[in-house]
């Protein structure tokens, strides 16, 4: 089975082709069986209640994060209408009741988000300095002391690094963990600002 793809970030690292395969976009973009365990066990840890995240591509994740915390509620937005619809059919089956994904673009979208604050945003769409760190900026007033914030891929390009760099050091950020792929935020006002790196 192959879908068309509208890609709203910086595209496939693979292919430039629109018309991709579901197991090509599986292998090269979903969350890996590793990533999802670790998603999954954060939001059963954690007891995430509202959760948000930037990129839901074939769903991988937000199965993980919803399945995690079935009381809890996910919110994932997608770009693409044809990725989403396929997402969502498969949430569907599945049985997963406390995930809904949101089409457009992740600009438009968030500022129209309800949701007062949230406990976890996975940030996994646009790869993009510049884009990375507007998201990172219109959804900081919707933390709390609590709030997890994780970064995939920050690694991904010169830019991306940058833009991991940058949010380390901003005022908010207390503790940040790098595993390599994934980069950790937390905003406890009681920490003392620490950088660690680790590997998963």
């Amino acid at each position: 089975m192959a879908i068309e793809i509208t890609d709203l970030g910086t595209g496939s690292m693979y292919t430039k082709n629109n018309i991709r395969a579901i197991h090509s976009i599986a292998k090269n973009s979903g969350a890996s069986l590793k990533r999802a365990k670790l998603l999954y066990r954060l939001a059963n840890y954690f007891q995430f209640k509202t959760s948000l995240e930037l990129g839901t591509s074939l769903g991988i994740s937000t199965h993980a994060i919803a399945l995690g915390h079935k009381k809890g509620n996910v919110i994932s937005i997608e770009g693409c209408p044809k990725i989403a619809a396929f997402s969502s059919k498969n949430l569907m089956n599945h049985n997963i009741t406390n995930a809904e994904i949101l089409v457009g673009d992740f600009s438009k979208v968030i500022p129209k988000l309800a949701q007062p604050t949230f406990d976890f945003i996975l940030f996994d769409g646009n790869h993009n300095k510049t884009a990375t760190l507007t998201y990172f900026d219109i959804l900081l007033p919707k933390i709390h002391n609590n709030t997890v914030f994780i970064f995939d891929d920050i690694y991904w390009s010169k830019g991306m690094t940058e833009a991991w760099e940058i949010i380390k050091q901003h005022p908010k950020v207390k503790v940040t963990v790098d595993t390599f792929q994934y980069g950790f935020v937390f905003f406890r006002k009681e920490q003392v600002k620490e950088h660690f790196t680790i590997r998963l």
